[in-house]
């Protein structure tokens, strides 16, 4: 497992370098962003073919992180065509002025870089350790990852469906599944890594994988995800009132008074 994890993590190193080359030239960190999902299938594609062996397991398991990940960078791709920086990005930039580049390769594209491996690391294991016949947590971790990537999948759509008419410009989305969490997406996206480490337990060491799941699920709700959407949103007629009454992360039915966390 350790050269598999040397040959990814520098292949990694490689395209985090090239993702910021690109995004000096074009000054716009936000490529960042766009080149997540491609990380995690550069790791998943070495850690399989590299490992010498395609058991069922590894196979599934490739598959899942391949389609989330190519669907996560048509998705970022489409949403940013266009667009200027992410603020955040600007933000930063205009923070580190003259060191902007250099602390942009530091802070932006090698922390992905190294956020993706250790994420990784329950896929990598999978596809590097002898395993046995699929268990029932295998079967369990593929069904939730299939709700997890469905869930997310769907309210990545219908937000921009909303998004797109343009009576709906300044106004939150509080339809379809967005009317029982404010974030439906980034839930369904910790559900898949969840679903990944439950088919990782069966591999010899698989459960000390638990940080993976947890690591993402801690920056969807409390650092990179929710809290800069919600800044956002704050700003937006209703917000008030769609906070109050709907549950920030874990979808539940729609609350009447307080907040559900």
């Amino acid at each position: 497992m350790t050269e598999t994890l040397l040959y990814a993590g520098a292949a990694v190193f490689l395209y985090m370098l090239m993702l910021f080359i690109v995004a000096t030239a074009i000054r716009n960190n936000s490529i960042a962003d766009v080149g997540w999902g491609g990380g995690f299938i550069i790791v998943a594609l070495i850690s399989f073919f590299h490992g010498g062996r395609h058991d069922l397991r590894q196979t599934i398991t490739t598959v899942m992180i391949v389609a989330w990940g190519l669907r996560l960078v048509i998705h970022l791709s489409l949403r940013n065509r266009g667009k200027p920086e992410d603020r955040r990005y600007a933000k930063w930039r205009e923070s580190w002025g003259k060191w902007a580049v250099p602390r942009a390769f530091v802070h932006v594209f090698l922390a992905q870089g190294a956020l993706l491996l250790l994420i990784s690391y329950p896929v990598i294991l999978i596809n590097t350790a002898p395993g046995p016949e699929l268990t029932a947590a295998d079967v369990m971790g593929f069904a939730l990852w299939i709700a997890g990537f469905a869930l997310e999948t769907i309210a990545d759509r219908q937000l921009a469906d909303f998004r797109r008419d343009p009576s709906h410009r300044g106004k939150i989305c509080q339809e379809g599944l967005w009317k029982y969490s404010r974030h439906p997406n980034y839930f369904g996206e910790a559900l898949t890594w969840w679903g990944i480490y439950l088919v990782a337990l069966p591999v010899p060491g698989g459960w000390k994988a638990v940080f993976s799941p947890l690591i993402i699920t801690l920056l969807l709700r409390y650092v990179s995800g929710v809290p800069l959407l919600e800044a956002q949103m704050s700003t937006r007629e209703g917000y008030e009132e769609y906070r109050r009454t709907t549950p920030v992360f874990i979808p539940g039915l729609p609350l009447r008074r307080g907040d559900r966390k």
